[in-house]
């Protein structure tokens, strides 16, 4: 009997910032899983998928390259399954991400898009930000530079001026939300889910973590988190999913960051899986 063959794209380490060797390792976890259920598991590249010719019917994926995300569009407009959807990858690019979370009441902090060569200061009568975050909207954060934190308008204005200078035309202005910060991790469709209080257990990608510093333990609802994580993830269109919330001093949760299939260090046997069965469910074992 012919075993199925599943393709997988690995992340290319341009994508995986001070987290090279957990992206790997969650990757080549779930192909091990995959093969010990009996699949023919091939791996490449993402610049090596764009030199596919055959269509592959079934696709497990890290992929974030433009060019890898469209090449795998095309690919499931012709009938190819994919976890995750090239089209939720997309979704998770800051500009586009701010706007579907936001316009589908998903809890997420107070956001303005401008261009980096406007004023970002908002005109009078609307809300002006006592600190935010600046976010390239074009894309994820590769570089440190890439999300930045100003205290005060001036700030704003030098910072959008960097961004010009680097030709990122679109940033994303964040309101800076008080409170703990909570890391997790999910799968969609399962009752997969994790959480923790990255400061404390020195996990961290650019160190902007010290900002909030050490939680403090805040209450909130759990349930209330995943179901959050979970409607966020439908918006998305993101099976294999993680991110970063805050919760306030008055127990209220807020989305900050969602991404697509994220590293899962902390929880990664427990969650290869749960990924490799979510997988053969979706693209049809």
């Amino acid at each position: 009997m012919t075993r199925k063959t599943i393709t997988g794209i690995r992340r290319a380490s341009v994508f995986s910032p001070n987290h090279i060797g957990n992206d790997s390792a969650i990757f080549a976890g779930t192909a091990d899983y995959l093969r010990e259920k009996g699949y023919n598991v091939t791996v490449c590249t993402e610049q090596q998928f764009l030199s596919v010719r055959e269509n592959p019917e079934r696709v497990f994926t890290m992929l974030r390259s433009k060019q890898a995300i469209r090449r795998l569009q095309q690919w499931e407009a012709e009938g190819c399954k994919s976890v995750n959807s090239a089209y939720g990858i997309e979704n998770t690019e800051r500009e586009r991400m701010t706007t579907l979370l936001m316009a589908n009441g998903i809890p997420y902090p107070d956001s303005i898009i401008v261009n980096t060569h406007d004023d970002p200061v908002p005109p009078p009568g609307q809300r002006e930000y006592a600190s935010c975050w600046l976010k390239r909207g074009d894309f994820h954060a590769i570089h440190r530079e890439d999300v930045t934190y100003a205290r005060h308008p001036a700030e704003v204005r030098e910072m959008l001026a960097e961004y010009a200078l680097r030709n990122i035309d679109r940033v994303v202005i964040t309101e800076h939300l008080e409170g703990d910060l909570i890391k997790f991790y999910g799968v969609a469709g399962s009752s997969f889910f994790y959480r923790f209080y990255p400061f404390e257990s020195s996990h961290s990608k650019f160190g902007f973590e010290a900002i909030n510093g050490k939680a403090r333990g805040i209450p909130f609802s759990e349930d209330e988190l995943r179901d959050v994580c979970l409607k966020a993830a439908h918006v998305l269109n993101l099976t294999v999913y993680g991110g970063d919330c805050i919760v306030s001093p008055d127990g209220v949760i807020r989305i900050i960051d969602f991404n697509d299939w994220p590293s899962f260090a902390p929880c990664r046997r427990e969650a290869i899986p749960v990924i490799g069965d979510m997988i053969l469910k979706t693209i049809g074992g």
